[in-house]
């Protein structure tokens, strides 16, 4: 049996610029202290905040951008079972749907950079972004997918729920 968890309920933001690079937080704070992730954060449930409402919300705030929900393509629903044994998670992954300029680079949560997506592999990720998130994001950018990780025991085990439909054919379970 699980251990009752809390669950929380975030957003991913990808923002690209007119270089295909793309916009990343080396994080200062936990969780994933100094791994770089996509901009982000919790919704704020106590105000009913609607996860597309949490990503225009978390750009302004992290990237100094104002975007309309008009910009945002929804690519992906992640969830994840018992995360460091500490959280249950729920994120909801956006993409801004043209190239950005952002002029702030430092803040409280750390400091934001532009990366060639081919180097984004050497960069220092937490486990399941690198294992599952950016492959998923990568293969279905522009289109939809849902997956779960489950994080229990020694290995981490996923799947996809509901993938995209595409040239691939069939899917299949995927442990990774």
């Amino acid at each position: 049996m699980t251990k009752a968890l809390p669950y929380q309920i975030a957003v991913l933001c990808y923002l690209f610029d007119h270089d295909g690079q793309v916009l990343l937080l080396h994080r200062r704070k936990h969780p994933n202290r100094e791994l770089y992730s996509p901009i982000g954060g919790k919704l704020e449930q106590g105000d009913g905040e609607s996860p597309t409402a949490c990503a225009v919300r978390e750009i302004e705030e992290e990237a100094g951008l104002t975007i309309s929900p008009s910009e945002l393509h929804l690519t992906g629903i992640v969830s994840e079972t018992a995360l460091n044994n500490e959280t249950h998670w729920l994120m909801f992954l956006y993409e801004v749907t043209h190239p950005v300029t952002v002029q702030r680079s430092e803040f409280d949560e750390g400091r934001l950079e532009w990366h060639d997506p081919a180097t984004i592999a050497k960069l220092a990720l937490p486990d399941t972004d690198r294992r599952v998130i950016w492959p998923l994001f990568w293969r279905y950018r522009g289109r939809f997918f849902t997956a779960h990780i489950d994080c229990r025991g020694d290995a981490m085990r996923w799947h996809l729920e509901q993938p995209a439909a595409d040239a691939a054919g069939p899917h299949v379970l995927h442990n990774a």
